[in-house]
């Protein structure tokens, strides 16, 4: 074989490796495709070096990184089985020594279950579940995996909910006149006519506005948030505004998670709310390292198998949906 042929059968593998990688993180994989890649970087030590270099590059956020990035037809949702009613739970610890139950119910070790403010709420959606609904002054919300929303009185001028826990986007609609508010975490979100975003991480709240103009207010700071703007708040941090991609900010509505150059630590906490059970990322040295991608929501357990793999990382499932990562 002369170089030339060598150097041409060498960018082959290259192409096939990054073409393979691309597809394994696109979300449309199924266990077959890992297991046929598998056995294609087994062939030779040229197929495993073009492997090797592809999911640097991937992870360097290159050519198949990018790639990754693509365009994709938004998925088929297919909602989980329908959770444990608010009465079987309740019902089920009524049976159990009383101060136990108690400070399991009200702390939820590794959140494996729902608090007691969040069986409470008015509404909730259960571990990777989305549900609409309208609300009696005509705003539409559409509520994520994980969420809890509890309907208040109205306060003065404005009508308003309590976003307990979650995520969950509000329609206001066009011909609305009466302020609404969205209250989490001790601030307010506050809109006539708008459509946005609320995240209430339990230490954070994000809120993204998509249309109109919203205002967020906690104690007596206070700032408007404009189309394609984001602002995140906390106890101690009144952030300021910033800029983000609202395609990629919405993605969840259709079954999409979107990262870019996002650590695997917030990537595994962002997993956790969309699979029963609980991932623990226990190999703190791959904890910051990049990850990049548009992944299925309805495949995250074949994309954790993935990115254990290219992190050089073991996954060790235990009973009750427990993967420990490391």
């Amino acid at each position: 074989m002369t170089v030339d042929d060598r150097q041409k059968e060498g960018a082959q593998l290259q192409r096939e490796a990054r073409r393979q990688i691309e597809h394994l993180l696109s979300g449309e994989a199924s266990p077959e495709d890992f297991e046929k890649a598998r056995i294609w970087r087994e062939q030779t030590p040229a197929h495993a070096a073009a492997f090797a270099e592809a999911k640097r590059l991937w992870q360097d956020f290159g050519v198949a990184g990018r790639a990754l990035l693509a365009h994709e037809g938004p998925p088929v949702w297919i909602p989980p089985p329908p959770a444990l009613s608010r009465r079987a739970i309740l019902a089920g610890g009524a049976g159990a020594v009383a101060a136990g139950v108690a400070y399991t119910v009200v702390h939820p070790p590794l959140g494996l279950w729902p608090s007691l403010e969040v069986l409470r709420a008015d509404y909730r959606t259960a571990t990777g579940e989305q549900k609409r609904l309208t609300l009696a002054n005509q705003v539409t919300v559409q509520m994520n995996t994980q969420t809890s929303i509890d309907l208040a009185t109205s306060n003065g001028d404005l009508d308003q909910v309590k976003l307990v826990a979650g995520q969950a986007s509000f329609t206001l609609p066009a011909d609305q006149t009466r302020p609404f508010a969205v209250v989490a975490e001790g601030g307010r979100t506050i809109a006539s006519r708008a459509r946005f975003d609320v995240y209430n991480s339990g230490a954070n709240v994000c809120v993204t506005c998509f249309e109109g103009d919203v205002q967020v207010e906690q104690g007596s700071r206070r700032t408007t948030v404009a189309p394609g703007g984001q602002l995140r708040y906390s106890n101690k941090v009144f952030g300021d505004v910033a800029s983000v991609n609202l395609e990629e900010a919405s993605a969840w509505r259709d079954g999409v998670l979107v990262f870019r150059q996002t650590p695997l630590s917030d990537v595994i906490t962002e997993l956790n709310r969309y699979r029963p059970g609980r991932i623990i990322l226990i190999k703190e040295a791959i904890a910051q390292k990049s990850v990049n991608g548009r992944f299925k929501i309805e495949r995250i357990d074949e994309i954790l198998g993935w990115i254990a793999e290219v992190y050089g990382a073991t996954p060790r499932s235990l009973p009750g949906g427990i993967v420990l990562l490391g």
